[in-house]
């Protein structure tokens, strides 16, 4: 007989995966690292435990390729801030496809979604539109190069895979020695590294306005302050914060304008679409000075998601539901640590995106990641360190991912003291991912 799988409860049992095991094996043979994302691959799972492929998802729910149910706390990685197949975006999508895809000349789309994001984003006086969050920050800075004709780039968070970031990492071969000695990195809510390191030579300073630690001592204006003293430029990356912290992302809840902005994820709620906006003098450099264009910026199925995605976080006060039920989530995480006097997890950030941490002097921290997604999974829970919530989570939602983490920690301090949490795991480990956000130089 065959199994049953796993729904959203307390299972007795771990998922039967035996399908997603046979494809891993299968994608091993044709795909370098098998994932095109690495926040989804399996090195960010317990492999052997953990699906390694997902089949459908519906609201907050996900079902893996063995039928097995899971809420979905990761979203597709950020981009489904509404829900899976959400009926307005859905329905905005299927309308265009009756229609056309890809056109020949400009599509009317794209100027109306330019002019519904003028309307909700400061300072977003001018619009473009490419496909993925590296395609605009590259642009971004290439941009301000243009505009200010100095080379020197200071980053403080991820921003892609293209060579002027990804040089700054430990996964930089293939980058030329020219191109990452041109970018240095500083510190977040500390301003004597940023003021050490800009001067009359730097083009711009690219940074997440916000990762899991608010900014403090108006840190945001400092860094604005620094930028116009040097006459450098300002570039938020607001690939998470953008149409999840706010409607207006970083720039609106902070009321501090970046030269420049660039947004993806939850801008199309999965479908694929990234932008840059900013000031008019600057992004003119893109009419003749700079080259940024794209066979698919403007493609309209990705196009009409955004409006309606858009429409619907305005109309539904989106921001301020997820904000609030993703912060009952962080909150209640940290009051079970404490009831059950754990140093060893910490949950911080903001409510719609918050991070669990672990850190301890005895275990390593991915040992205990790993032993608490696993149990999550028991549980019919998708985590991967991130609790990344949508519109369509319930509060029922929140409830059971609680009541999951009120039988686990118990469980997990006391193999942790007996020093038998490692081989309560069933599988490998979670792998580690770099995150340049401490000041590291490439040089």
């Amino acid at each position: 007989m065959a199994n049953t799988p796993n729904k959203v409860q307390q299972n007795q049992e771990l998922p039967e995966t035996t399908q997603s095991k046979a494809l891993l094996e299968r994608a091993r043979k044709r795909m370098p690292s098998v994932t095109q994302t690495l926040a989804k691959g399996p090195t960010q799972y317990v492999e052997g435990v953990a699906p390694a492929f997902l089949a459908k998802g519906e609201g907050a729910r996900v079902w893996d390729v063995d039928g097995n149910e899971y809420i979905d706390f990761n979203m597709g990685i950020g981009p489904i801030i509404l829900g899976y197949q959400y009926p307005k975006v859905d329905e905005a999508i299927q309308a265009q496809l009756k229609s056309g895809i890809t056109f020949s000349l400009i599509h009317p789309l794209e100027v109306e979604v330019a002019e519904l994001v003028n309307e909700v984003i400061p300072n977003a006086e001018m619009v473009r539109f490419s496909k993925t969050g590296a395609d605009v920050t590259s642009a971004a800075i290439r941009a301000a190069r243009a505009f200010t004709k100095r080379d020197k780039v200071l980053c403080c968070g991820y921003h892609g895979w293209h060579d002027w970031y990804i040089g700054t990492t430990p996964r930089n071969h293939g980058v030329p020695s020219a191109v990452s000695n041109l970018i240095q990195s500083f510190n977040y809510n500390d301003i004597e590294s940023l003021e050490k390191k800009i001067n009359n030579e730097t083009a711009c300073v690219i940074m997440e306005p916000m990762l899991f630690e608010q900014p403090s001592n108006e840190f945001l204006f400092q860094v604005k302050s620094l930028c116009e003293k040097h006459g450098a430029l300002l570039i938020f990356d607001e690939m998470w914060t953008g149409f999840r912290l706010g409607l207006g992302g970083a720039q609106q809840v902070f009321d501090v304008k970046a030269d420049l902005a660039t947004f993806s994820k939850a801008l199309a709620n999965g479908m694929p679409l990234s932008m840059i906006t900013g000031r008019a003098d600057v992004m003119k450099v893109f009419d003749e000075e700079v080259f940024f264009y794209t066979t698919f910026g403007g493609e309209a199925l990705s196009l009409a998601a955004a409006k309606a995605t858009i429409e619907e976080i305005r109309d539904k006060n989106v921001c301020q539901v997820i904000e609030n039920r993703g912060r009952r989530l962080r909150d209640g995480i940290n009051t079970l640590a404490e009831k059950y006097e754990i140093d060893f997890l910490k949950c911080m950030g903001f409510g719609c995106r918050s991070m669990s941490a672990f850190a301890s002097s005895t275990e390593n921290p991915l040992t205990l990641k790993s032993y608490f997604q696993q149990e999550l999974i028991r549980w019919g829970i998708l985590w991967s360190g991130s609790q990344v919530i949508s519109f369509s989570h319930t509060d029922a939602d929140i409830e059971h991912f609680l009541s999951a983490a009120d039988a686990i920690l118990p469980e997990m301090k006391e193999r942790v003291e007996q020093g038998k949490l490692a081989e309560a795991i069933r599988g490998k480990l979670i792998q580690p991912v770099f995150r340049t956000t401490t000041g590291k130089d490439s040089k």
